[in-house]
């Protein structure tokens, strides 16, 4: 199965705002923890390591 690149996520704008709650209160090591657990959630339930493969090198590009 490729990476899906389309939108997919109901509500997108609410995840945003989620996704920045959750880090609100946290210092700078605190929040890079934080993003650090959730990408490992993530990817764990992805479990296709091809899929990843393309993740990471996608996330990658022009950074």
């Amino acid at each position: 199965m490729p990476l899906n690149r389309e939108p997919n996520i109901p509500d997108p704008d609410g995840f945003y705002e989620e996704l920045i709650a959750c880090q609100r209160d946290l210092n700078d090591e605190q929040a890079s923890l934080f993003q650090a657990r959730l990408l490992l959630v993530l990817a764990n339930h992805v479990g296709d390591r091809g899929v990843l493969t393309e993740a990471m090198q996608s996330a990658r590009r022009d950074v």
